[in-house]
């Protein structure tokens, strides 16, 4: 057989269903091995849509992603989407095609280093010079992408070696199981908590990627300890359970934060700093901080681990509950409360443009639980971590490692395909929406059942409220729109507007009934921004 047909194999060896790509010169003959293969490929509009659809893939699934594109400019189209994986510890193999190995050594016609050009942005790159390593290089890049911490990988395949011949078979698929915790860290960690004060829980995306949300919460039930979790890792703890305090995460002040300052020892389960400084919430330095996750803490001078128990989550969760002594009472309930009064302020207001607060409680009381959110990055990002309450873990993706604009469209279209059964919701800025409106064109092919919800406010609203905060003034964030309901007709999308009060709930049941790509343009009102800046940094802790 042709060694991309070998390829294509390993990928199928791999469990994999879905490639995300744009075909090119360079990759020809892969195109032609998925021809004949039960592998699906996805015709992508932009290399980094299909980066950013491997990338939510992943973190849905907790399996590789993978991404296809051919040299030159489609790799390095590709290179946003990985490098958002990777900071996310998303599960990603991205795959490019290359020139002819004869083509390498020299000045040529598109030619980058791209084996050096991914490795910043990846955990493994790898250039394949010869048909027979095909297996290896295939299985490695696998193995290290769901190894802890989960990440991305990178393979470059030159035109020529695709093209020969060879009989060779893939590897058989093992990976790595985690490692139990040491006995000796674990009685050290249920000693500690048992003697806290006021303990604290801090939950990061690495509990969703170990599948130990259930004893998670049952951890902080067992042992009444509250539990403050990540953007990233919104719904480990049910909202309803009595200890979630919500998320972390906001810059300024928060409720939450005075927990923080009331712990005297926080527990990190799963946390990983890239997704919240630790000099946000931990500025003292002064707290014991103990380390519960898959893989030993980074070096942070605001993260001094006293004791780290490393290993598989769920048994580490386990074995310290069964060891530690409960805490009475919960001191720290009064900070829900504020949060819950928060989210029901704004239930019935008739404002128009929309406050952030009301779109919220209209598309958290539309939407059914198990419904999946992809988040965007912007202004909308922090209302939605703040204020959109979660009972399942990845029913809200936020990315919050890379935190790159762009991602909502691409990745809603990967969430629809990896949970058909269920209504998913793009929730982005009018600015990120645009950032990959191409594929737009991708979802409407597909038949991808999804609704795209747009906080209009014309302009980059987070940067703004950043510069208003911090200046007084804004500069260079404004900018004009195209008819967005014109727009979803144009990409045969079904486009609605909302101009009115009380217009946005009848509007998100309608679309998500509809069974097709539907745009809502929904105006939102971010003079919301500043006054919650105002009220967090005036707030009096409640407790």
């Amino acid at each position: 057989m042709k060694a991309a047909q070998l390829f294509v194999r390993c990928l199928e060896n791999e469990g994999i269903q879905y490639v995300f790509g744009v075909p090119g010169e360079e990759n020809l003959d892969m195109m032609d091995a998925l021809l004949d293969s039960q592998v699906q490929f996805v015709i992508c509009r932009h290399e980094q849509g299909a980066a950013f659809m491997a990338d939510v893939w992943g973190r849905l699934t907790g399996r590789p992603g993978v991404c296809l594109s051919t040299l030159g400019p489609g790799a390095t189209n590709l290179i946003t989407g990985v490098a958002d994986a990777d900071m996310d510890y998303a599960p990603v193999v991205a795959i490019a095609g290359q020139a002819d190995t004869h083509r390498l050594h020299k000045e040529s016609h598109q030619v980058l280093d791209l084996e050096d050009l991914f490795r910043p942005v990846t955990k493994y790159s790898s250039r394949i010079l010869g048909p027979n390593v095909i297996p290896e290089v295939v299985r490695k890049a696998f193995k290290i992408a769901q190894t802890e911490p989960m990440g991305a990988t990178f393979i470059e395949f030159p035109e020529n070696v695709a093209k020969m011949r060879l009989e060779e078979l893939p590897l058989p698929v093992k990976n790595p199981h985690m490692p139990e915790p040491a006995r000796d860290r674990v009685e050290e960690a249920a000693r500690a908590i048992s003697a806290a004060r006021d303990p604290l829980i801090l939950a990061g995306n690495g509990v969703i990627r170990g599948r130990a949300w259930q004893q998670l919460a049952d951890f902080a039930a067992k042992l009444n300890i509250p539990v403050a979790n990540t953007f990233m890792a919104k719904g480990v703890v049910p909202f309803h359970h009595p200890m979630a305090l919500g998320s972390a995460g906001l810059q300024s002040k928060d409720y939450v934060t005075c927990g923080f300052d009331r712990a005297d020892v926080i527990i990190c389960v799963g946390y990983d700093l890239v997704e919240y400084h630790p000099y946000l919430w931990h500025p003292t330095r002064d707290r014991t901080i103990i380390h519960i996750a898959a893989t030993p803490a980074e070096v942070d001078a605001y993260y001094p681990v006293a004791i780290g128990v490393v290993g598989d989550l769920k048994h580490s969760l386990i074995r310290i509950g069964e060891l530690a002594t409960p805490h009475q009472g919960h001191r720290l309930r009064p900070l829900r409360e504020a949060l819950i009064a928060d989210m029901k302020a704004c239930s019935d207001d008739q404002g128009f443009p929309i406050k952030p607060q009301k779109i919220i409680w209209d598309l958290r009381t539309i939407l059914a639980l198990e419904d999946i959110v992809i988040c965007d990055v912007g202004a909308h990002k922090m209302w939605m971590a703040r204020m959109f309450r979660c009972e399942y873990p990845n029913t809200c993706i936020i990315s919050n490692g890379f935190a790159s604009m762009g991602i909502a469209l691409p990745g809603a279209i990967a969430a629809k395909l990896a949970f058909p059964e269920r209504k998913v919701v793009a929730v982005t800025g009018d600015a990120g929406f645009l950032m990959n409106i191409q594929e737009l064109e991708t979802a409407v092919r597909l038949g991808t059942a999804l609704v795209v919800l747009i906080w209009n406010d014309n302009g980059y609203g987070l940067i703004k409220w950043k510069q208003l905060n911090q200046f007084g003034r804004s500069a260079f964030v404004d900018f004009a729109n195209p008819d967005f309901v014109k727009l979803a007709e144009a990409f045969g999308a079904k486009g609605y507007r909302v101009e009115g009060p009380g217009e946005l709930q009848g509007i998100l049941k309608e679309a998500l009934a509809e069974e097709r790509v539907c745009i809502i343009d929904c105006p939102v009102d971010y003079a919301e921004n500043l006054k919650l800046t105002a009220k967090l940094g005036e707030m009096v802790c409640p407790i």
